[in-house]
């Protein structure tokens, strides 16, 4: 049985950003001189808005750019994606009023609307909101109830450089049923270099995306609280394809700063 298809276009190449910082130029060449297995494992090359003016010239995509300013900066990466000739794979924008984030999640459609409006951002191009690393409040949910009455998706971070940037597997189970309550894809951020939750370098421990997929499969499939939260925490997990496949209508892809990592692991549990 193929496995590729679980795979494919899982992991964004954001070499760009922490903790790998790699310069542009270089990351472009690598993203662009890429073959073979790691190849279809990469979907989009992630940005920022502000490295857009110095792409190296003949790039042209995809691209997924992280809007760095507020709701009213998002029109104008995506008008400049058009002028360049870039394949706008999507736009991440992160709220940024933490007192009222359903307020701050409906200036962010409102942005949308008026950039799909004026022809600048095309209606197939996803837009992905970053919701706060917080508890799943009633702030928190209105928030995610306006993307997702947008149909917009969701973006989750799941990792950072600090401990106390990584979710515990209680909150971030409580984000994914958030998630698959409203029908609202996500795609995460940050910390999901290996396969298998694990213990970091840096004493940290740290999400496994098999894990994720595995665990939104099974919440998904009507898996208790208690169940997703024992998926995320099993370092041993033995992944089945089909919940592993069946997992990407929701959880589409992870941004990462490594390709060589994910790849690794996969191969090493016997799914490449």
């Amino acid at each position: 049985m193929t496995t590729e298809h679980f795979w494919t276009g899982l992991v964004d190449d954001a070499a760009v950003f922490p903790p790998g910082d790699a310069d542009l130029t270089t990351a472009v060449r690598a993203y662009v001189d890429r073959t073979g297995e790691p190849a279809a494992l990469v979907g989009s090359f992630v940005l920022r808005d502000t490295d857009l003016p110095t792409l190296p010239a003949g790039f042209s995509g995809p691209v997924t750019v992280v809007v760095t300013g507020g709701a009213g900066q998002l029109a104008g990466p995506a008008a400049l994606c058009g002028k360049r000739g870039l394949a706008l794979a999507g736009l991440d924008v992160a709220l940024r009023d933490l007192d009222d984030p359903a307020g701050n999640a409906r200036r962010v459609v409102a942005a949308v609307d008026a950039a799909r409006a004026e022809g600048v951002l095309a209606e197939d191009v996803p837009v992905h909101v970053e919701l706060p690393q917080s508890e799943a409040s009633y702030a928190w949910l209105a928030a995610a109830d306006e993307v997702a009455a947008a149909e917009l998706r969701l973006k989750l971070r799941t990792g950072g450089l600090d401990a106390h940037q990584v979710p515990s597997p209680a909150l971030l189970a409580s984000w994914v049923d958030a998630a698959l309550d409203r029908e609202t894809p996500f795609r995460c951020t940050a910390g999901l270099h290996r396969a298998l939750r694990h213990t970091g370098d840096d004493g940290v421990d740290r999400h496994g995306f098999l894990n994720l997929l595995t665990a939104t499969r099974r919440a998904f499939d009507g898996a208790t609280t208690a169940e997703v939260v024992a998926t995320l925490e099993d370092r041993d997990l033995q992944p089945d394809v089909a919940e592993l496949a069946g997992a990407r209508r929701w959880f589409t892809s992870f941004g990462s700063c490594s390709i060589d990592e994910p790849m690794a692991d996969i191969r090493a549990l016997g799914l490449a």
